[in-house]
């Protein structure tokens, strides 16, 4: 579904990802854990197309088409979504109405026909069951006056009105309590795991990776993946550190 080879990115010259490689196939919840600097939130961005990060080696296909030739909207459309780790706030513009003209936006790109209100409501109203998020947030504005956990409840009702078929998240755990963090790492199992999606999952902890089992869990290190295996990879750098199970590779 996913496939980076030798990806090279910089931000303001500085160059972040040295030489990235990775597949991810449909049906995979990979990880991706590595120590702070080490280029995590850039390679979430630029799968994003995020501007201000400039690719200047490499590839990224997505489902066979160059993803690095596509702008962001058109990635969205063909199914990537990017999720957070500190989503922003839209004063003004209402959750419900934000998220109905980007699923038709997306629909539309698709040659689909657009959702009635009626039709839309529905929709949100059993995602945002499914994330315990109450529908009286939906019609507040985006994030505007909303916890941490909030924010991060209402991106994954985003994602599922979305119906993404590859999930970039980026530290969904991040400012998350026990409650909120089950609740997100269920929403996630429920919405992706799916033999026809993928997620590329960004995390520092293995509490989420507890609730979103990964199949493989690989380590980022000064800009390139060092290493891949099992869940207990990350059990392992839980327990030990990202030094000492370097060292031991």
């Amino acid at each position: 579904m996913l496939k980076i080879e030798d990806l090279h990115a910089e931000i303001d010259g500085t160059e972040i990802l040295k030489g990235l490689d990775l597949e991810i196939p449909a049906g995979e919840i990979h990880a991706i854990m590595g120590p702070n600097g080490a280029g995590k939130s850039t390679l979430a961005y630029v799968l994003g197309g995020r501007p201000g990060y400039e690719v200047t080696q490499g590839s990224v296909t997505f489902n066979g088409q160059d993803m690095l030739a596509l702008e962001p909207h058109e990635r969205a459309a063909n199914g990537l979504f990017l999720g957070f780790q500190y989503p922003v706030e839209i004063p003004g513009v209402s959750n419900v109405q934000f998220l109905r003209e980007a699923l038709n936006a997306q629909r539309k790109a698709r040659g689909e026909d657009p959702l009635t209100g009626g039709e839309f409501l529905k929709l949100a109203k059993e995602k945002a069951g499914l994330l315990k998020l109450d529908m009286d947030m939906l019609k507040r504005n985006v994030n505007v006056g909303f916890s941490g956990g909030e924010k991060k409840r209402a991106e994954m009702v985003q994602m599922g009105i979305l119906d993404p078929s590859f999930a970039v998240l980026d530290e969904t755990d991040s400012g998350l309590d026990i409650d909120a963090l089950r609740v997100v790492g269920e929403g996630i199992n429920s919405i992706m795991r799916k033999p026809d999606k993928a997620v590329l999952l960004i995390t520092h902890y293995q509490r989420l990776l507890d609730v979103v089992r990964p199949d493989k869990v690989s380590i980022l290190s000064q800009g390139r993946i060092v290493r891949t295996g099992g869940p207990d990879l990350a059990r392992r750098l839980e327990e030990d550190g990202y030094d000492a199970v370097m060292e031991a590779a």
